[in-house]
């Protein structure tokens, strides 16, 4: 579903991403691990679409994704830094998205405001963190998404609303197949989420596979622990 062939990208005389490949299975749920200025943004820019690669090749079910319009309007995405236009209510931002996405969900907007308890009329903008980042992956999962992408997904959420969102996001991998991303930093969040991972360092992959794969390298050690193991750190 998602394929990333020696990819490359640089930033003056920085190499964000060196050669990178990495591959994402329809249905699966692919963590995405590594230290700060790895290029997991970089990356990130690159499948959604932001970015056009200096080299290489970035696609989503087949299609190349940059100035893609088609491979944008089956792609949801929730950024580790939130924007909403200004003056923009749930309710304005509903009938925005739902001009542009075939695909958009009526239904599950109003199970999921109701369930986040949100004010569909309030100005988002003046919303919590918290319920920013509710109102994100609302709205991103009401496009009925192939491919949901986050950055940093769990920032600013307490433990019952991340379990409320994993619940969300894990029912449409089971539904519909729904293909995941997640960058993150928080190993242990992702330890119980993700069936595949990557380790990113210095803009290349270290490992790709199967957790249990990865895992069965040190069957007493902690995901945390495995990463530090990968980047070659001390145990």
């Amino acid at each position: 579903m998602i394929r990333v062939n020696d990819l490359e990208k640089s930033f003056g005389e920085f190499k964000a991403l060196n050669g990178l490949s990495l591959h994402v299975d329809k249905g699966a749920v692919y963590g995405l691990i590594g230290p700060n200025g790895s290029g997991k943004t970089t990356l990130i820019k690159h499948l959604t679409g932001v970015m056009k690669p200096d080299k290489g090749s970035c696609e989503i079910n087949g299609m190349p994704v940059y100035d893609n319009i088609d491979v944008k309007l089956m792609t949801g995405y929730v950024p580790d830094e939130l924007y909403f236009f200004g003056n923009y209510s749930l309710k304005a931002m509903r009938s925005y998205l739902k001009a542009l996405y075939p695909a958009w969900s009526d239904e599950r907007y109003r199970t999921m405001l109701a369930d986040f308890g949100l004010n569909e009329n309030g100005r988002i903008s003046r919303f919590s963190k918290g319920m920013q980042k509710q109102s994100a992956f609302l709205l991103a999962l009401c496009t009925r998404p192939d491919v949901m992408i986050l950055d940093e997904p769990i920032d600013g959420l307490d433990p019952i609303m991340r379990k409320k969102v994993w619940g969300y996001l894990l029912g449409d991998v089971a539904d519909r197949q729904m293909t995941v991303l997640i960058s993150s930093h928080n190993l242990r969040e992702l330890e119980g989420i993700c069936d595949c991972v990557g380790i990113l360092s210095q803009g290349k992959l270290l490992f790709e596979g199967r957790l249990d794969e990865l895992k069965g390298k040190a069957k007493d050690m902690s995901l945390e622990e495995l990463f530090f193991y990968e980047m070659g750190g001390e145990l």
